[in-house]
């Protein structure tokens, strides 16, 4: 018997209007994932990560396709319904600062989504924040400091435990760790992890570091210019990358040789990313591309499986 997956998005696009033109920041994604699953999305500024992930949770409404969480139709749901519904589904963003009203303690800032769900009397949300506290690393002593009193990483802590409060089964993770130094950097990575684990949640991870992507995801998107260039599992995608986008991506990581002979050139991806506002002609990425051809000039490559559930947008493999 199959297990009803998490998230279910079909052909999903948003556009936005800017100075009377079209900006096309998703385009036709599809993708599924089950319960205890990561989802990591990458890509270079402007891919449509963000936007995303914010349709996937309806924070924005789609133009077109469709999400189903739990089996149910996000744009199906009536205010009401949509409302009970985003108990299951919640956010954590880059900038914890930013992401914290600066005139609510940290505690009542965790407790507030409790009560205006009506969950539990004033002393249980205590104890519930209490609870979430410890469980991500913070002393409950700190319920009543304002978030400008914390560092980042305390900052981050506290926004784990906000989209812990309602006890969710998906969580948006929207480069949860960029702002924060390497050192708390890895504490985050592991608490998400061990969070997962224990909770059997379904991550959707976005993050341009995509050493922290190899090791949280199960699976994992390449976006360019919103559309979907390819799709496969963590450990297929690093270690057999088809689409040129996805190569150079990888050979731009930095890392630390063990030895001299171990030292190579970075690689930089040549040029810049387009316009979103007036993408290039067929394949979007082929002004950067070295193996473009006319045929890539001219038409868009379809997104193709080459090996399970393993999906590329390239004329090399048509």
């Amino acid at each position: 018997m199959s297990v009803e997956p998490l998230i279910v998005a079909e052909s999903i696009s948003k556009n936005f209007r800017v100075s009377r033109r079209t900006l096309r920041a998703v385009q036709r994604v599809s993708f599924s994932l089950q319960a205890g699953e990561t989802l990591g999305l990458v890509g270079e500024s402007g891919s449509g990560k963000s936007t995303l992930g914010r349709l996937c949770l309806r924070l924005l409404e789609a133009d077109e396709g469709s999400v189903r969480v739990g089996g149910q139709d996000l744009a199906k749901l009536s205010p009401k319904a949509l409302r009970e519904k985003r108990k299951e589904m919640q956010f954590v963003f880059q900038d914890p600062m930013a992401s914290l009203n600066p005139r609510m303690t940290v505690g009542k800032a965790v407790s507030d989504a409790l009560r205006i769900h009506g969950i539990g009397t004033k002393q249980e949300r205590l104890n519930r924040v209490e609870e979430l506290f410890t469980r991500v690393g913070l002393s409950p002593e700190i319920i009543d400091v304002f978030p400008f009193e914390l560092s980042g990483g305390q900052q981050q802590r506290v926004g784990i435990a906000r989209a812990l409060a309602l006890r969710p089964k998906l969580i948006v993770c929207d480069e949860p760790i960029s702002a924060l130094d390497v050192s708390i950097q890895v504490q985050i990575i592991e608490l998400l992890r061990d969070l997962q684990k224990e909770m059997n949640l379904g991550y959707i991870f976005i993050s341009h570091n995509l050493g922290v992507v190899q090791y949280l995801s199960d699976y994992v998107m390449v976006l360019y210019l919103g559309e979907v260039v390819e799709y496969a599992s963590a450990d297929d995608l690093f270690e057999h990358p088809s689409h040129p986008y996805t190569k150079v991506l990888i050979e731009s990581i930095l890392s630390v040789p063990s030895s001299d002979a171990g030292r190579r050139e970075l690689i930089a991806i040549p040029g810049e990313v387009p316009s979103p506002l007036s993408p290039p002609s067929g394949c979007p990425f082929h002004p950067r591309c070295k193996e473009a051809t006319d045929h890539c000039r001219q038409e868009k490559p379809l997104l193709r499986e080459i090996a399970s559930r393993h999906q590329v947008s390239c004329h090399l493999y048509a």
